[in-house]
């Protein structure tokens, strides 16, 4: 039996990882994306892409969409929070900050799913460990960036905001999205990537006239991926996490989003990487591991 959740707890770890390097990317792609394509034209798009994509998988499995109306109304919900208001966002707030720093002020996911489920829903157990996790990931955020990262906070104060706001939508989309338990991954994350869209096209329509636009090849690629790795693929395994880690667990990828995104970041776009990152990205993992690893209860003791 231990030997099977060794594997099963490995399984969703790795799978952990895998969430965390599709999102850590995105970031790069939105930067270059907003370069020639406005926030909600790229965000709609980014929906609409992989929407469909995740309902021609569901197809090929044999899988259907719900449609009962209570459902639906559950993915709209969902996408109010976890795509249209945090991806809009963040679009426009790298439009005036780095995708680096984006990435760090992004990374308190954890800190808000922790304080929440702690103060307000109560679905989980908040531990001394969990609370540990946060602060060694936060920790190694700090060392991972220094103090030179926030060197403008207050130039682009408002895009900062901005992005900050996105990552209490992310804790509050992570808590909610355990209601989907029972149906298949795919569902609500097509359902809601769906309700997105339906938002978001007509203001794209409205606002930003994309028919006027002429998006460069870097942007309309930077879209793609955006749209196939960082949402159609990450939606799969975030809705798998939330059933399998729950929602402090899941949002713990935060954590090692920074290192990933940050080092993208500095691959693609030329920005730099503080010497400490190594260190940093120790009390990363360290904090991973205590949020979502659970405790092992000894032989013959039960715990509450």
């Amino acid at each position: 039996m231990d030997n099977r959740q060794d594997t099963t707890i490995a399984v969703e770890l790795a799978l952990l990882v895998a969430l965390a390097t599709l999102w850590g990317g995105s970031y790069t792609f939105i930067k270059l994306g907003v370069a020639t394509i406005p926030p909600i034209t790229l965000i709609a798009a980014r929906t609409s892409i992989a929407g469909l994509l995740l309902l021609v998988v569901m197809r090929a499995r044999g899988v259907s969409m719900p449609t009962d109306a209570a459902t639906w109304q559950r993915f709209a919900f969902q996408a109010v929070l976890n795509s249209v208001i945090p991806w809009t966002l963040i679009a426009w707030g790298e439009r005036y900050v780095d995708a680096s720093l984006a990435t760090i002020l992004n990374s308190a996911g954890p800190i808000f799913t922790f304080l929440l489920t702690a103060v307000i829903t109560r679905h989980e157990t908040t531990s001394p460990r969990k609370l540990f996790g946060v602060v060694a990931g936060m920790a190694g955020i700090l060392l991972i960036v220094g103090v030179d990262a926030f060197h403008d906070l207050g130039g682009g104060l408002v895009a900062e905001a901005a992005i900050v706001v996105a990552t209490i939508c992310y804790a509050c989309a992570a808590i909610f999205g355990r209601s989907f338990k029972g149906l298949d991954p795919m569902a609500p994350a097509a359902g809601s990537l769906l309700a997105g869209a339906a938002a978001l096209i007509p203001a794209s329509l409205v606002v930003e006239h994309p028919w006027t636009l002429s998006p460069s090849l870097s942007s309309v690629l930077a879209l793609l991926a955006l749209a196939v790795f960082s949402t159609a693929a990450a939606f799969a395994i975030y809705f798998r996490l939330i059933q399998t880690l729950g929602s402090v667990g899941t949002t713990a990828q935060a954590y090692l989003r920074v290192p990933i995104g940050v080092g993208i970041s500095v691959a693609f776009l030329g920005e730099s990487l503080n010497q400490t990152a190594w260190i940093g990205l120790a009390c990363v993992v360290l904090g991973v591991a205590a949020m979502t690893i659970p405790a092992r209860q000894r032989a013959g003791v039960k715990t509450s």
